[in-house]
């Protein structure tokens, strides 16, 4: 069973789970019934990070531009453009013995597509959620639910894997962002060009 996890809260991921090697990352979500005009795009990525917390080049930048890391290490399943349904709308796959040395962090991020050009915030979206699940087993290991503490933000840090003393940890972060991804990826050392 997945241990469920709040905001600010870090769980041991590889740590007595010595043969887990390659895991999936689902993010969902669900629109309230407000309507904006226009539909929901909401787009998962993940930012490979060295120590310093940025990419070492835009290549560790993975979303739906960019599917695959050069490594294999982090593969994006492609773009949902809508959110319909249930369970996961994005997912990231994720081979742990593959991660390049020099990336010590993951990030994983949600942000919405056009989002000041139709007037939609995270204030709008529900039932926001990250899981862990082992891609060999099928079992859930880790699940994180943001709750409602969004209103104008247009880009969400969900969570992050992280490199501590030879072993995978997350982390449940949950912080909002203005300015959509074109904020995330400066702060995490892209270039928007």
């Amino acid at each position: 069973m997945a241990i469920n996890l709040t905001k600010g809260q870090k769980v041991d991921l590889t740590k007595g789970n010595a043969g887990l090697t390659k895991i999936i990352v689902g993010l969902g979500w669900d629109v309230n019934a407000f309507d904006s005009g226009a539909a929901f795009d909401l787009d998962a990525a993940a930012f490979m990070l060295g120590a310093n917390g940025k990419c070492p080049t835009e290549k560790e930048f993975i979303f739906y531009g960019n599917l695959s890391h050069t490594s294999e290490a982090v593969k994006h399943l492609g773009d949902n453009l809508t959110g319909d349904g249930d369970g996961d709308d994005e997912q990231i796959t994720i081979d742990l013995t593959k991660i390049p040395a020099n990336i010590e962090r993951i990030a994983f991020t949600v942000t919405i597509y056009d989002a000041e050009g139709r007037r939609q915030n995270f204030g709008q979206v529900s039932n926001s959620f990250i899981h862990v699940a082992d891609m060999v087993t099928g079992t859930d290991l880790i699940r994180y639910d943001l709750g409602e503490d969004f209103s104008i933000e247009t880009a969400i840090v969900v969570a992050e894997l992280y490199k501590h003393n030879g072993e995978w940890k997350f982390n449940a972060i949950g912080s909002g962002f203005q300015g959509g991804l074109a904020a995330l990826c400066g702060h995490y050392g892209i270039d928007v060009a």
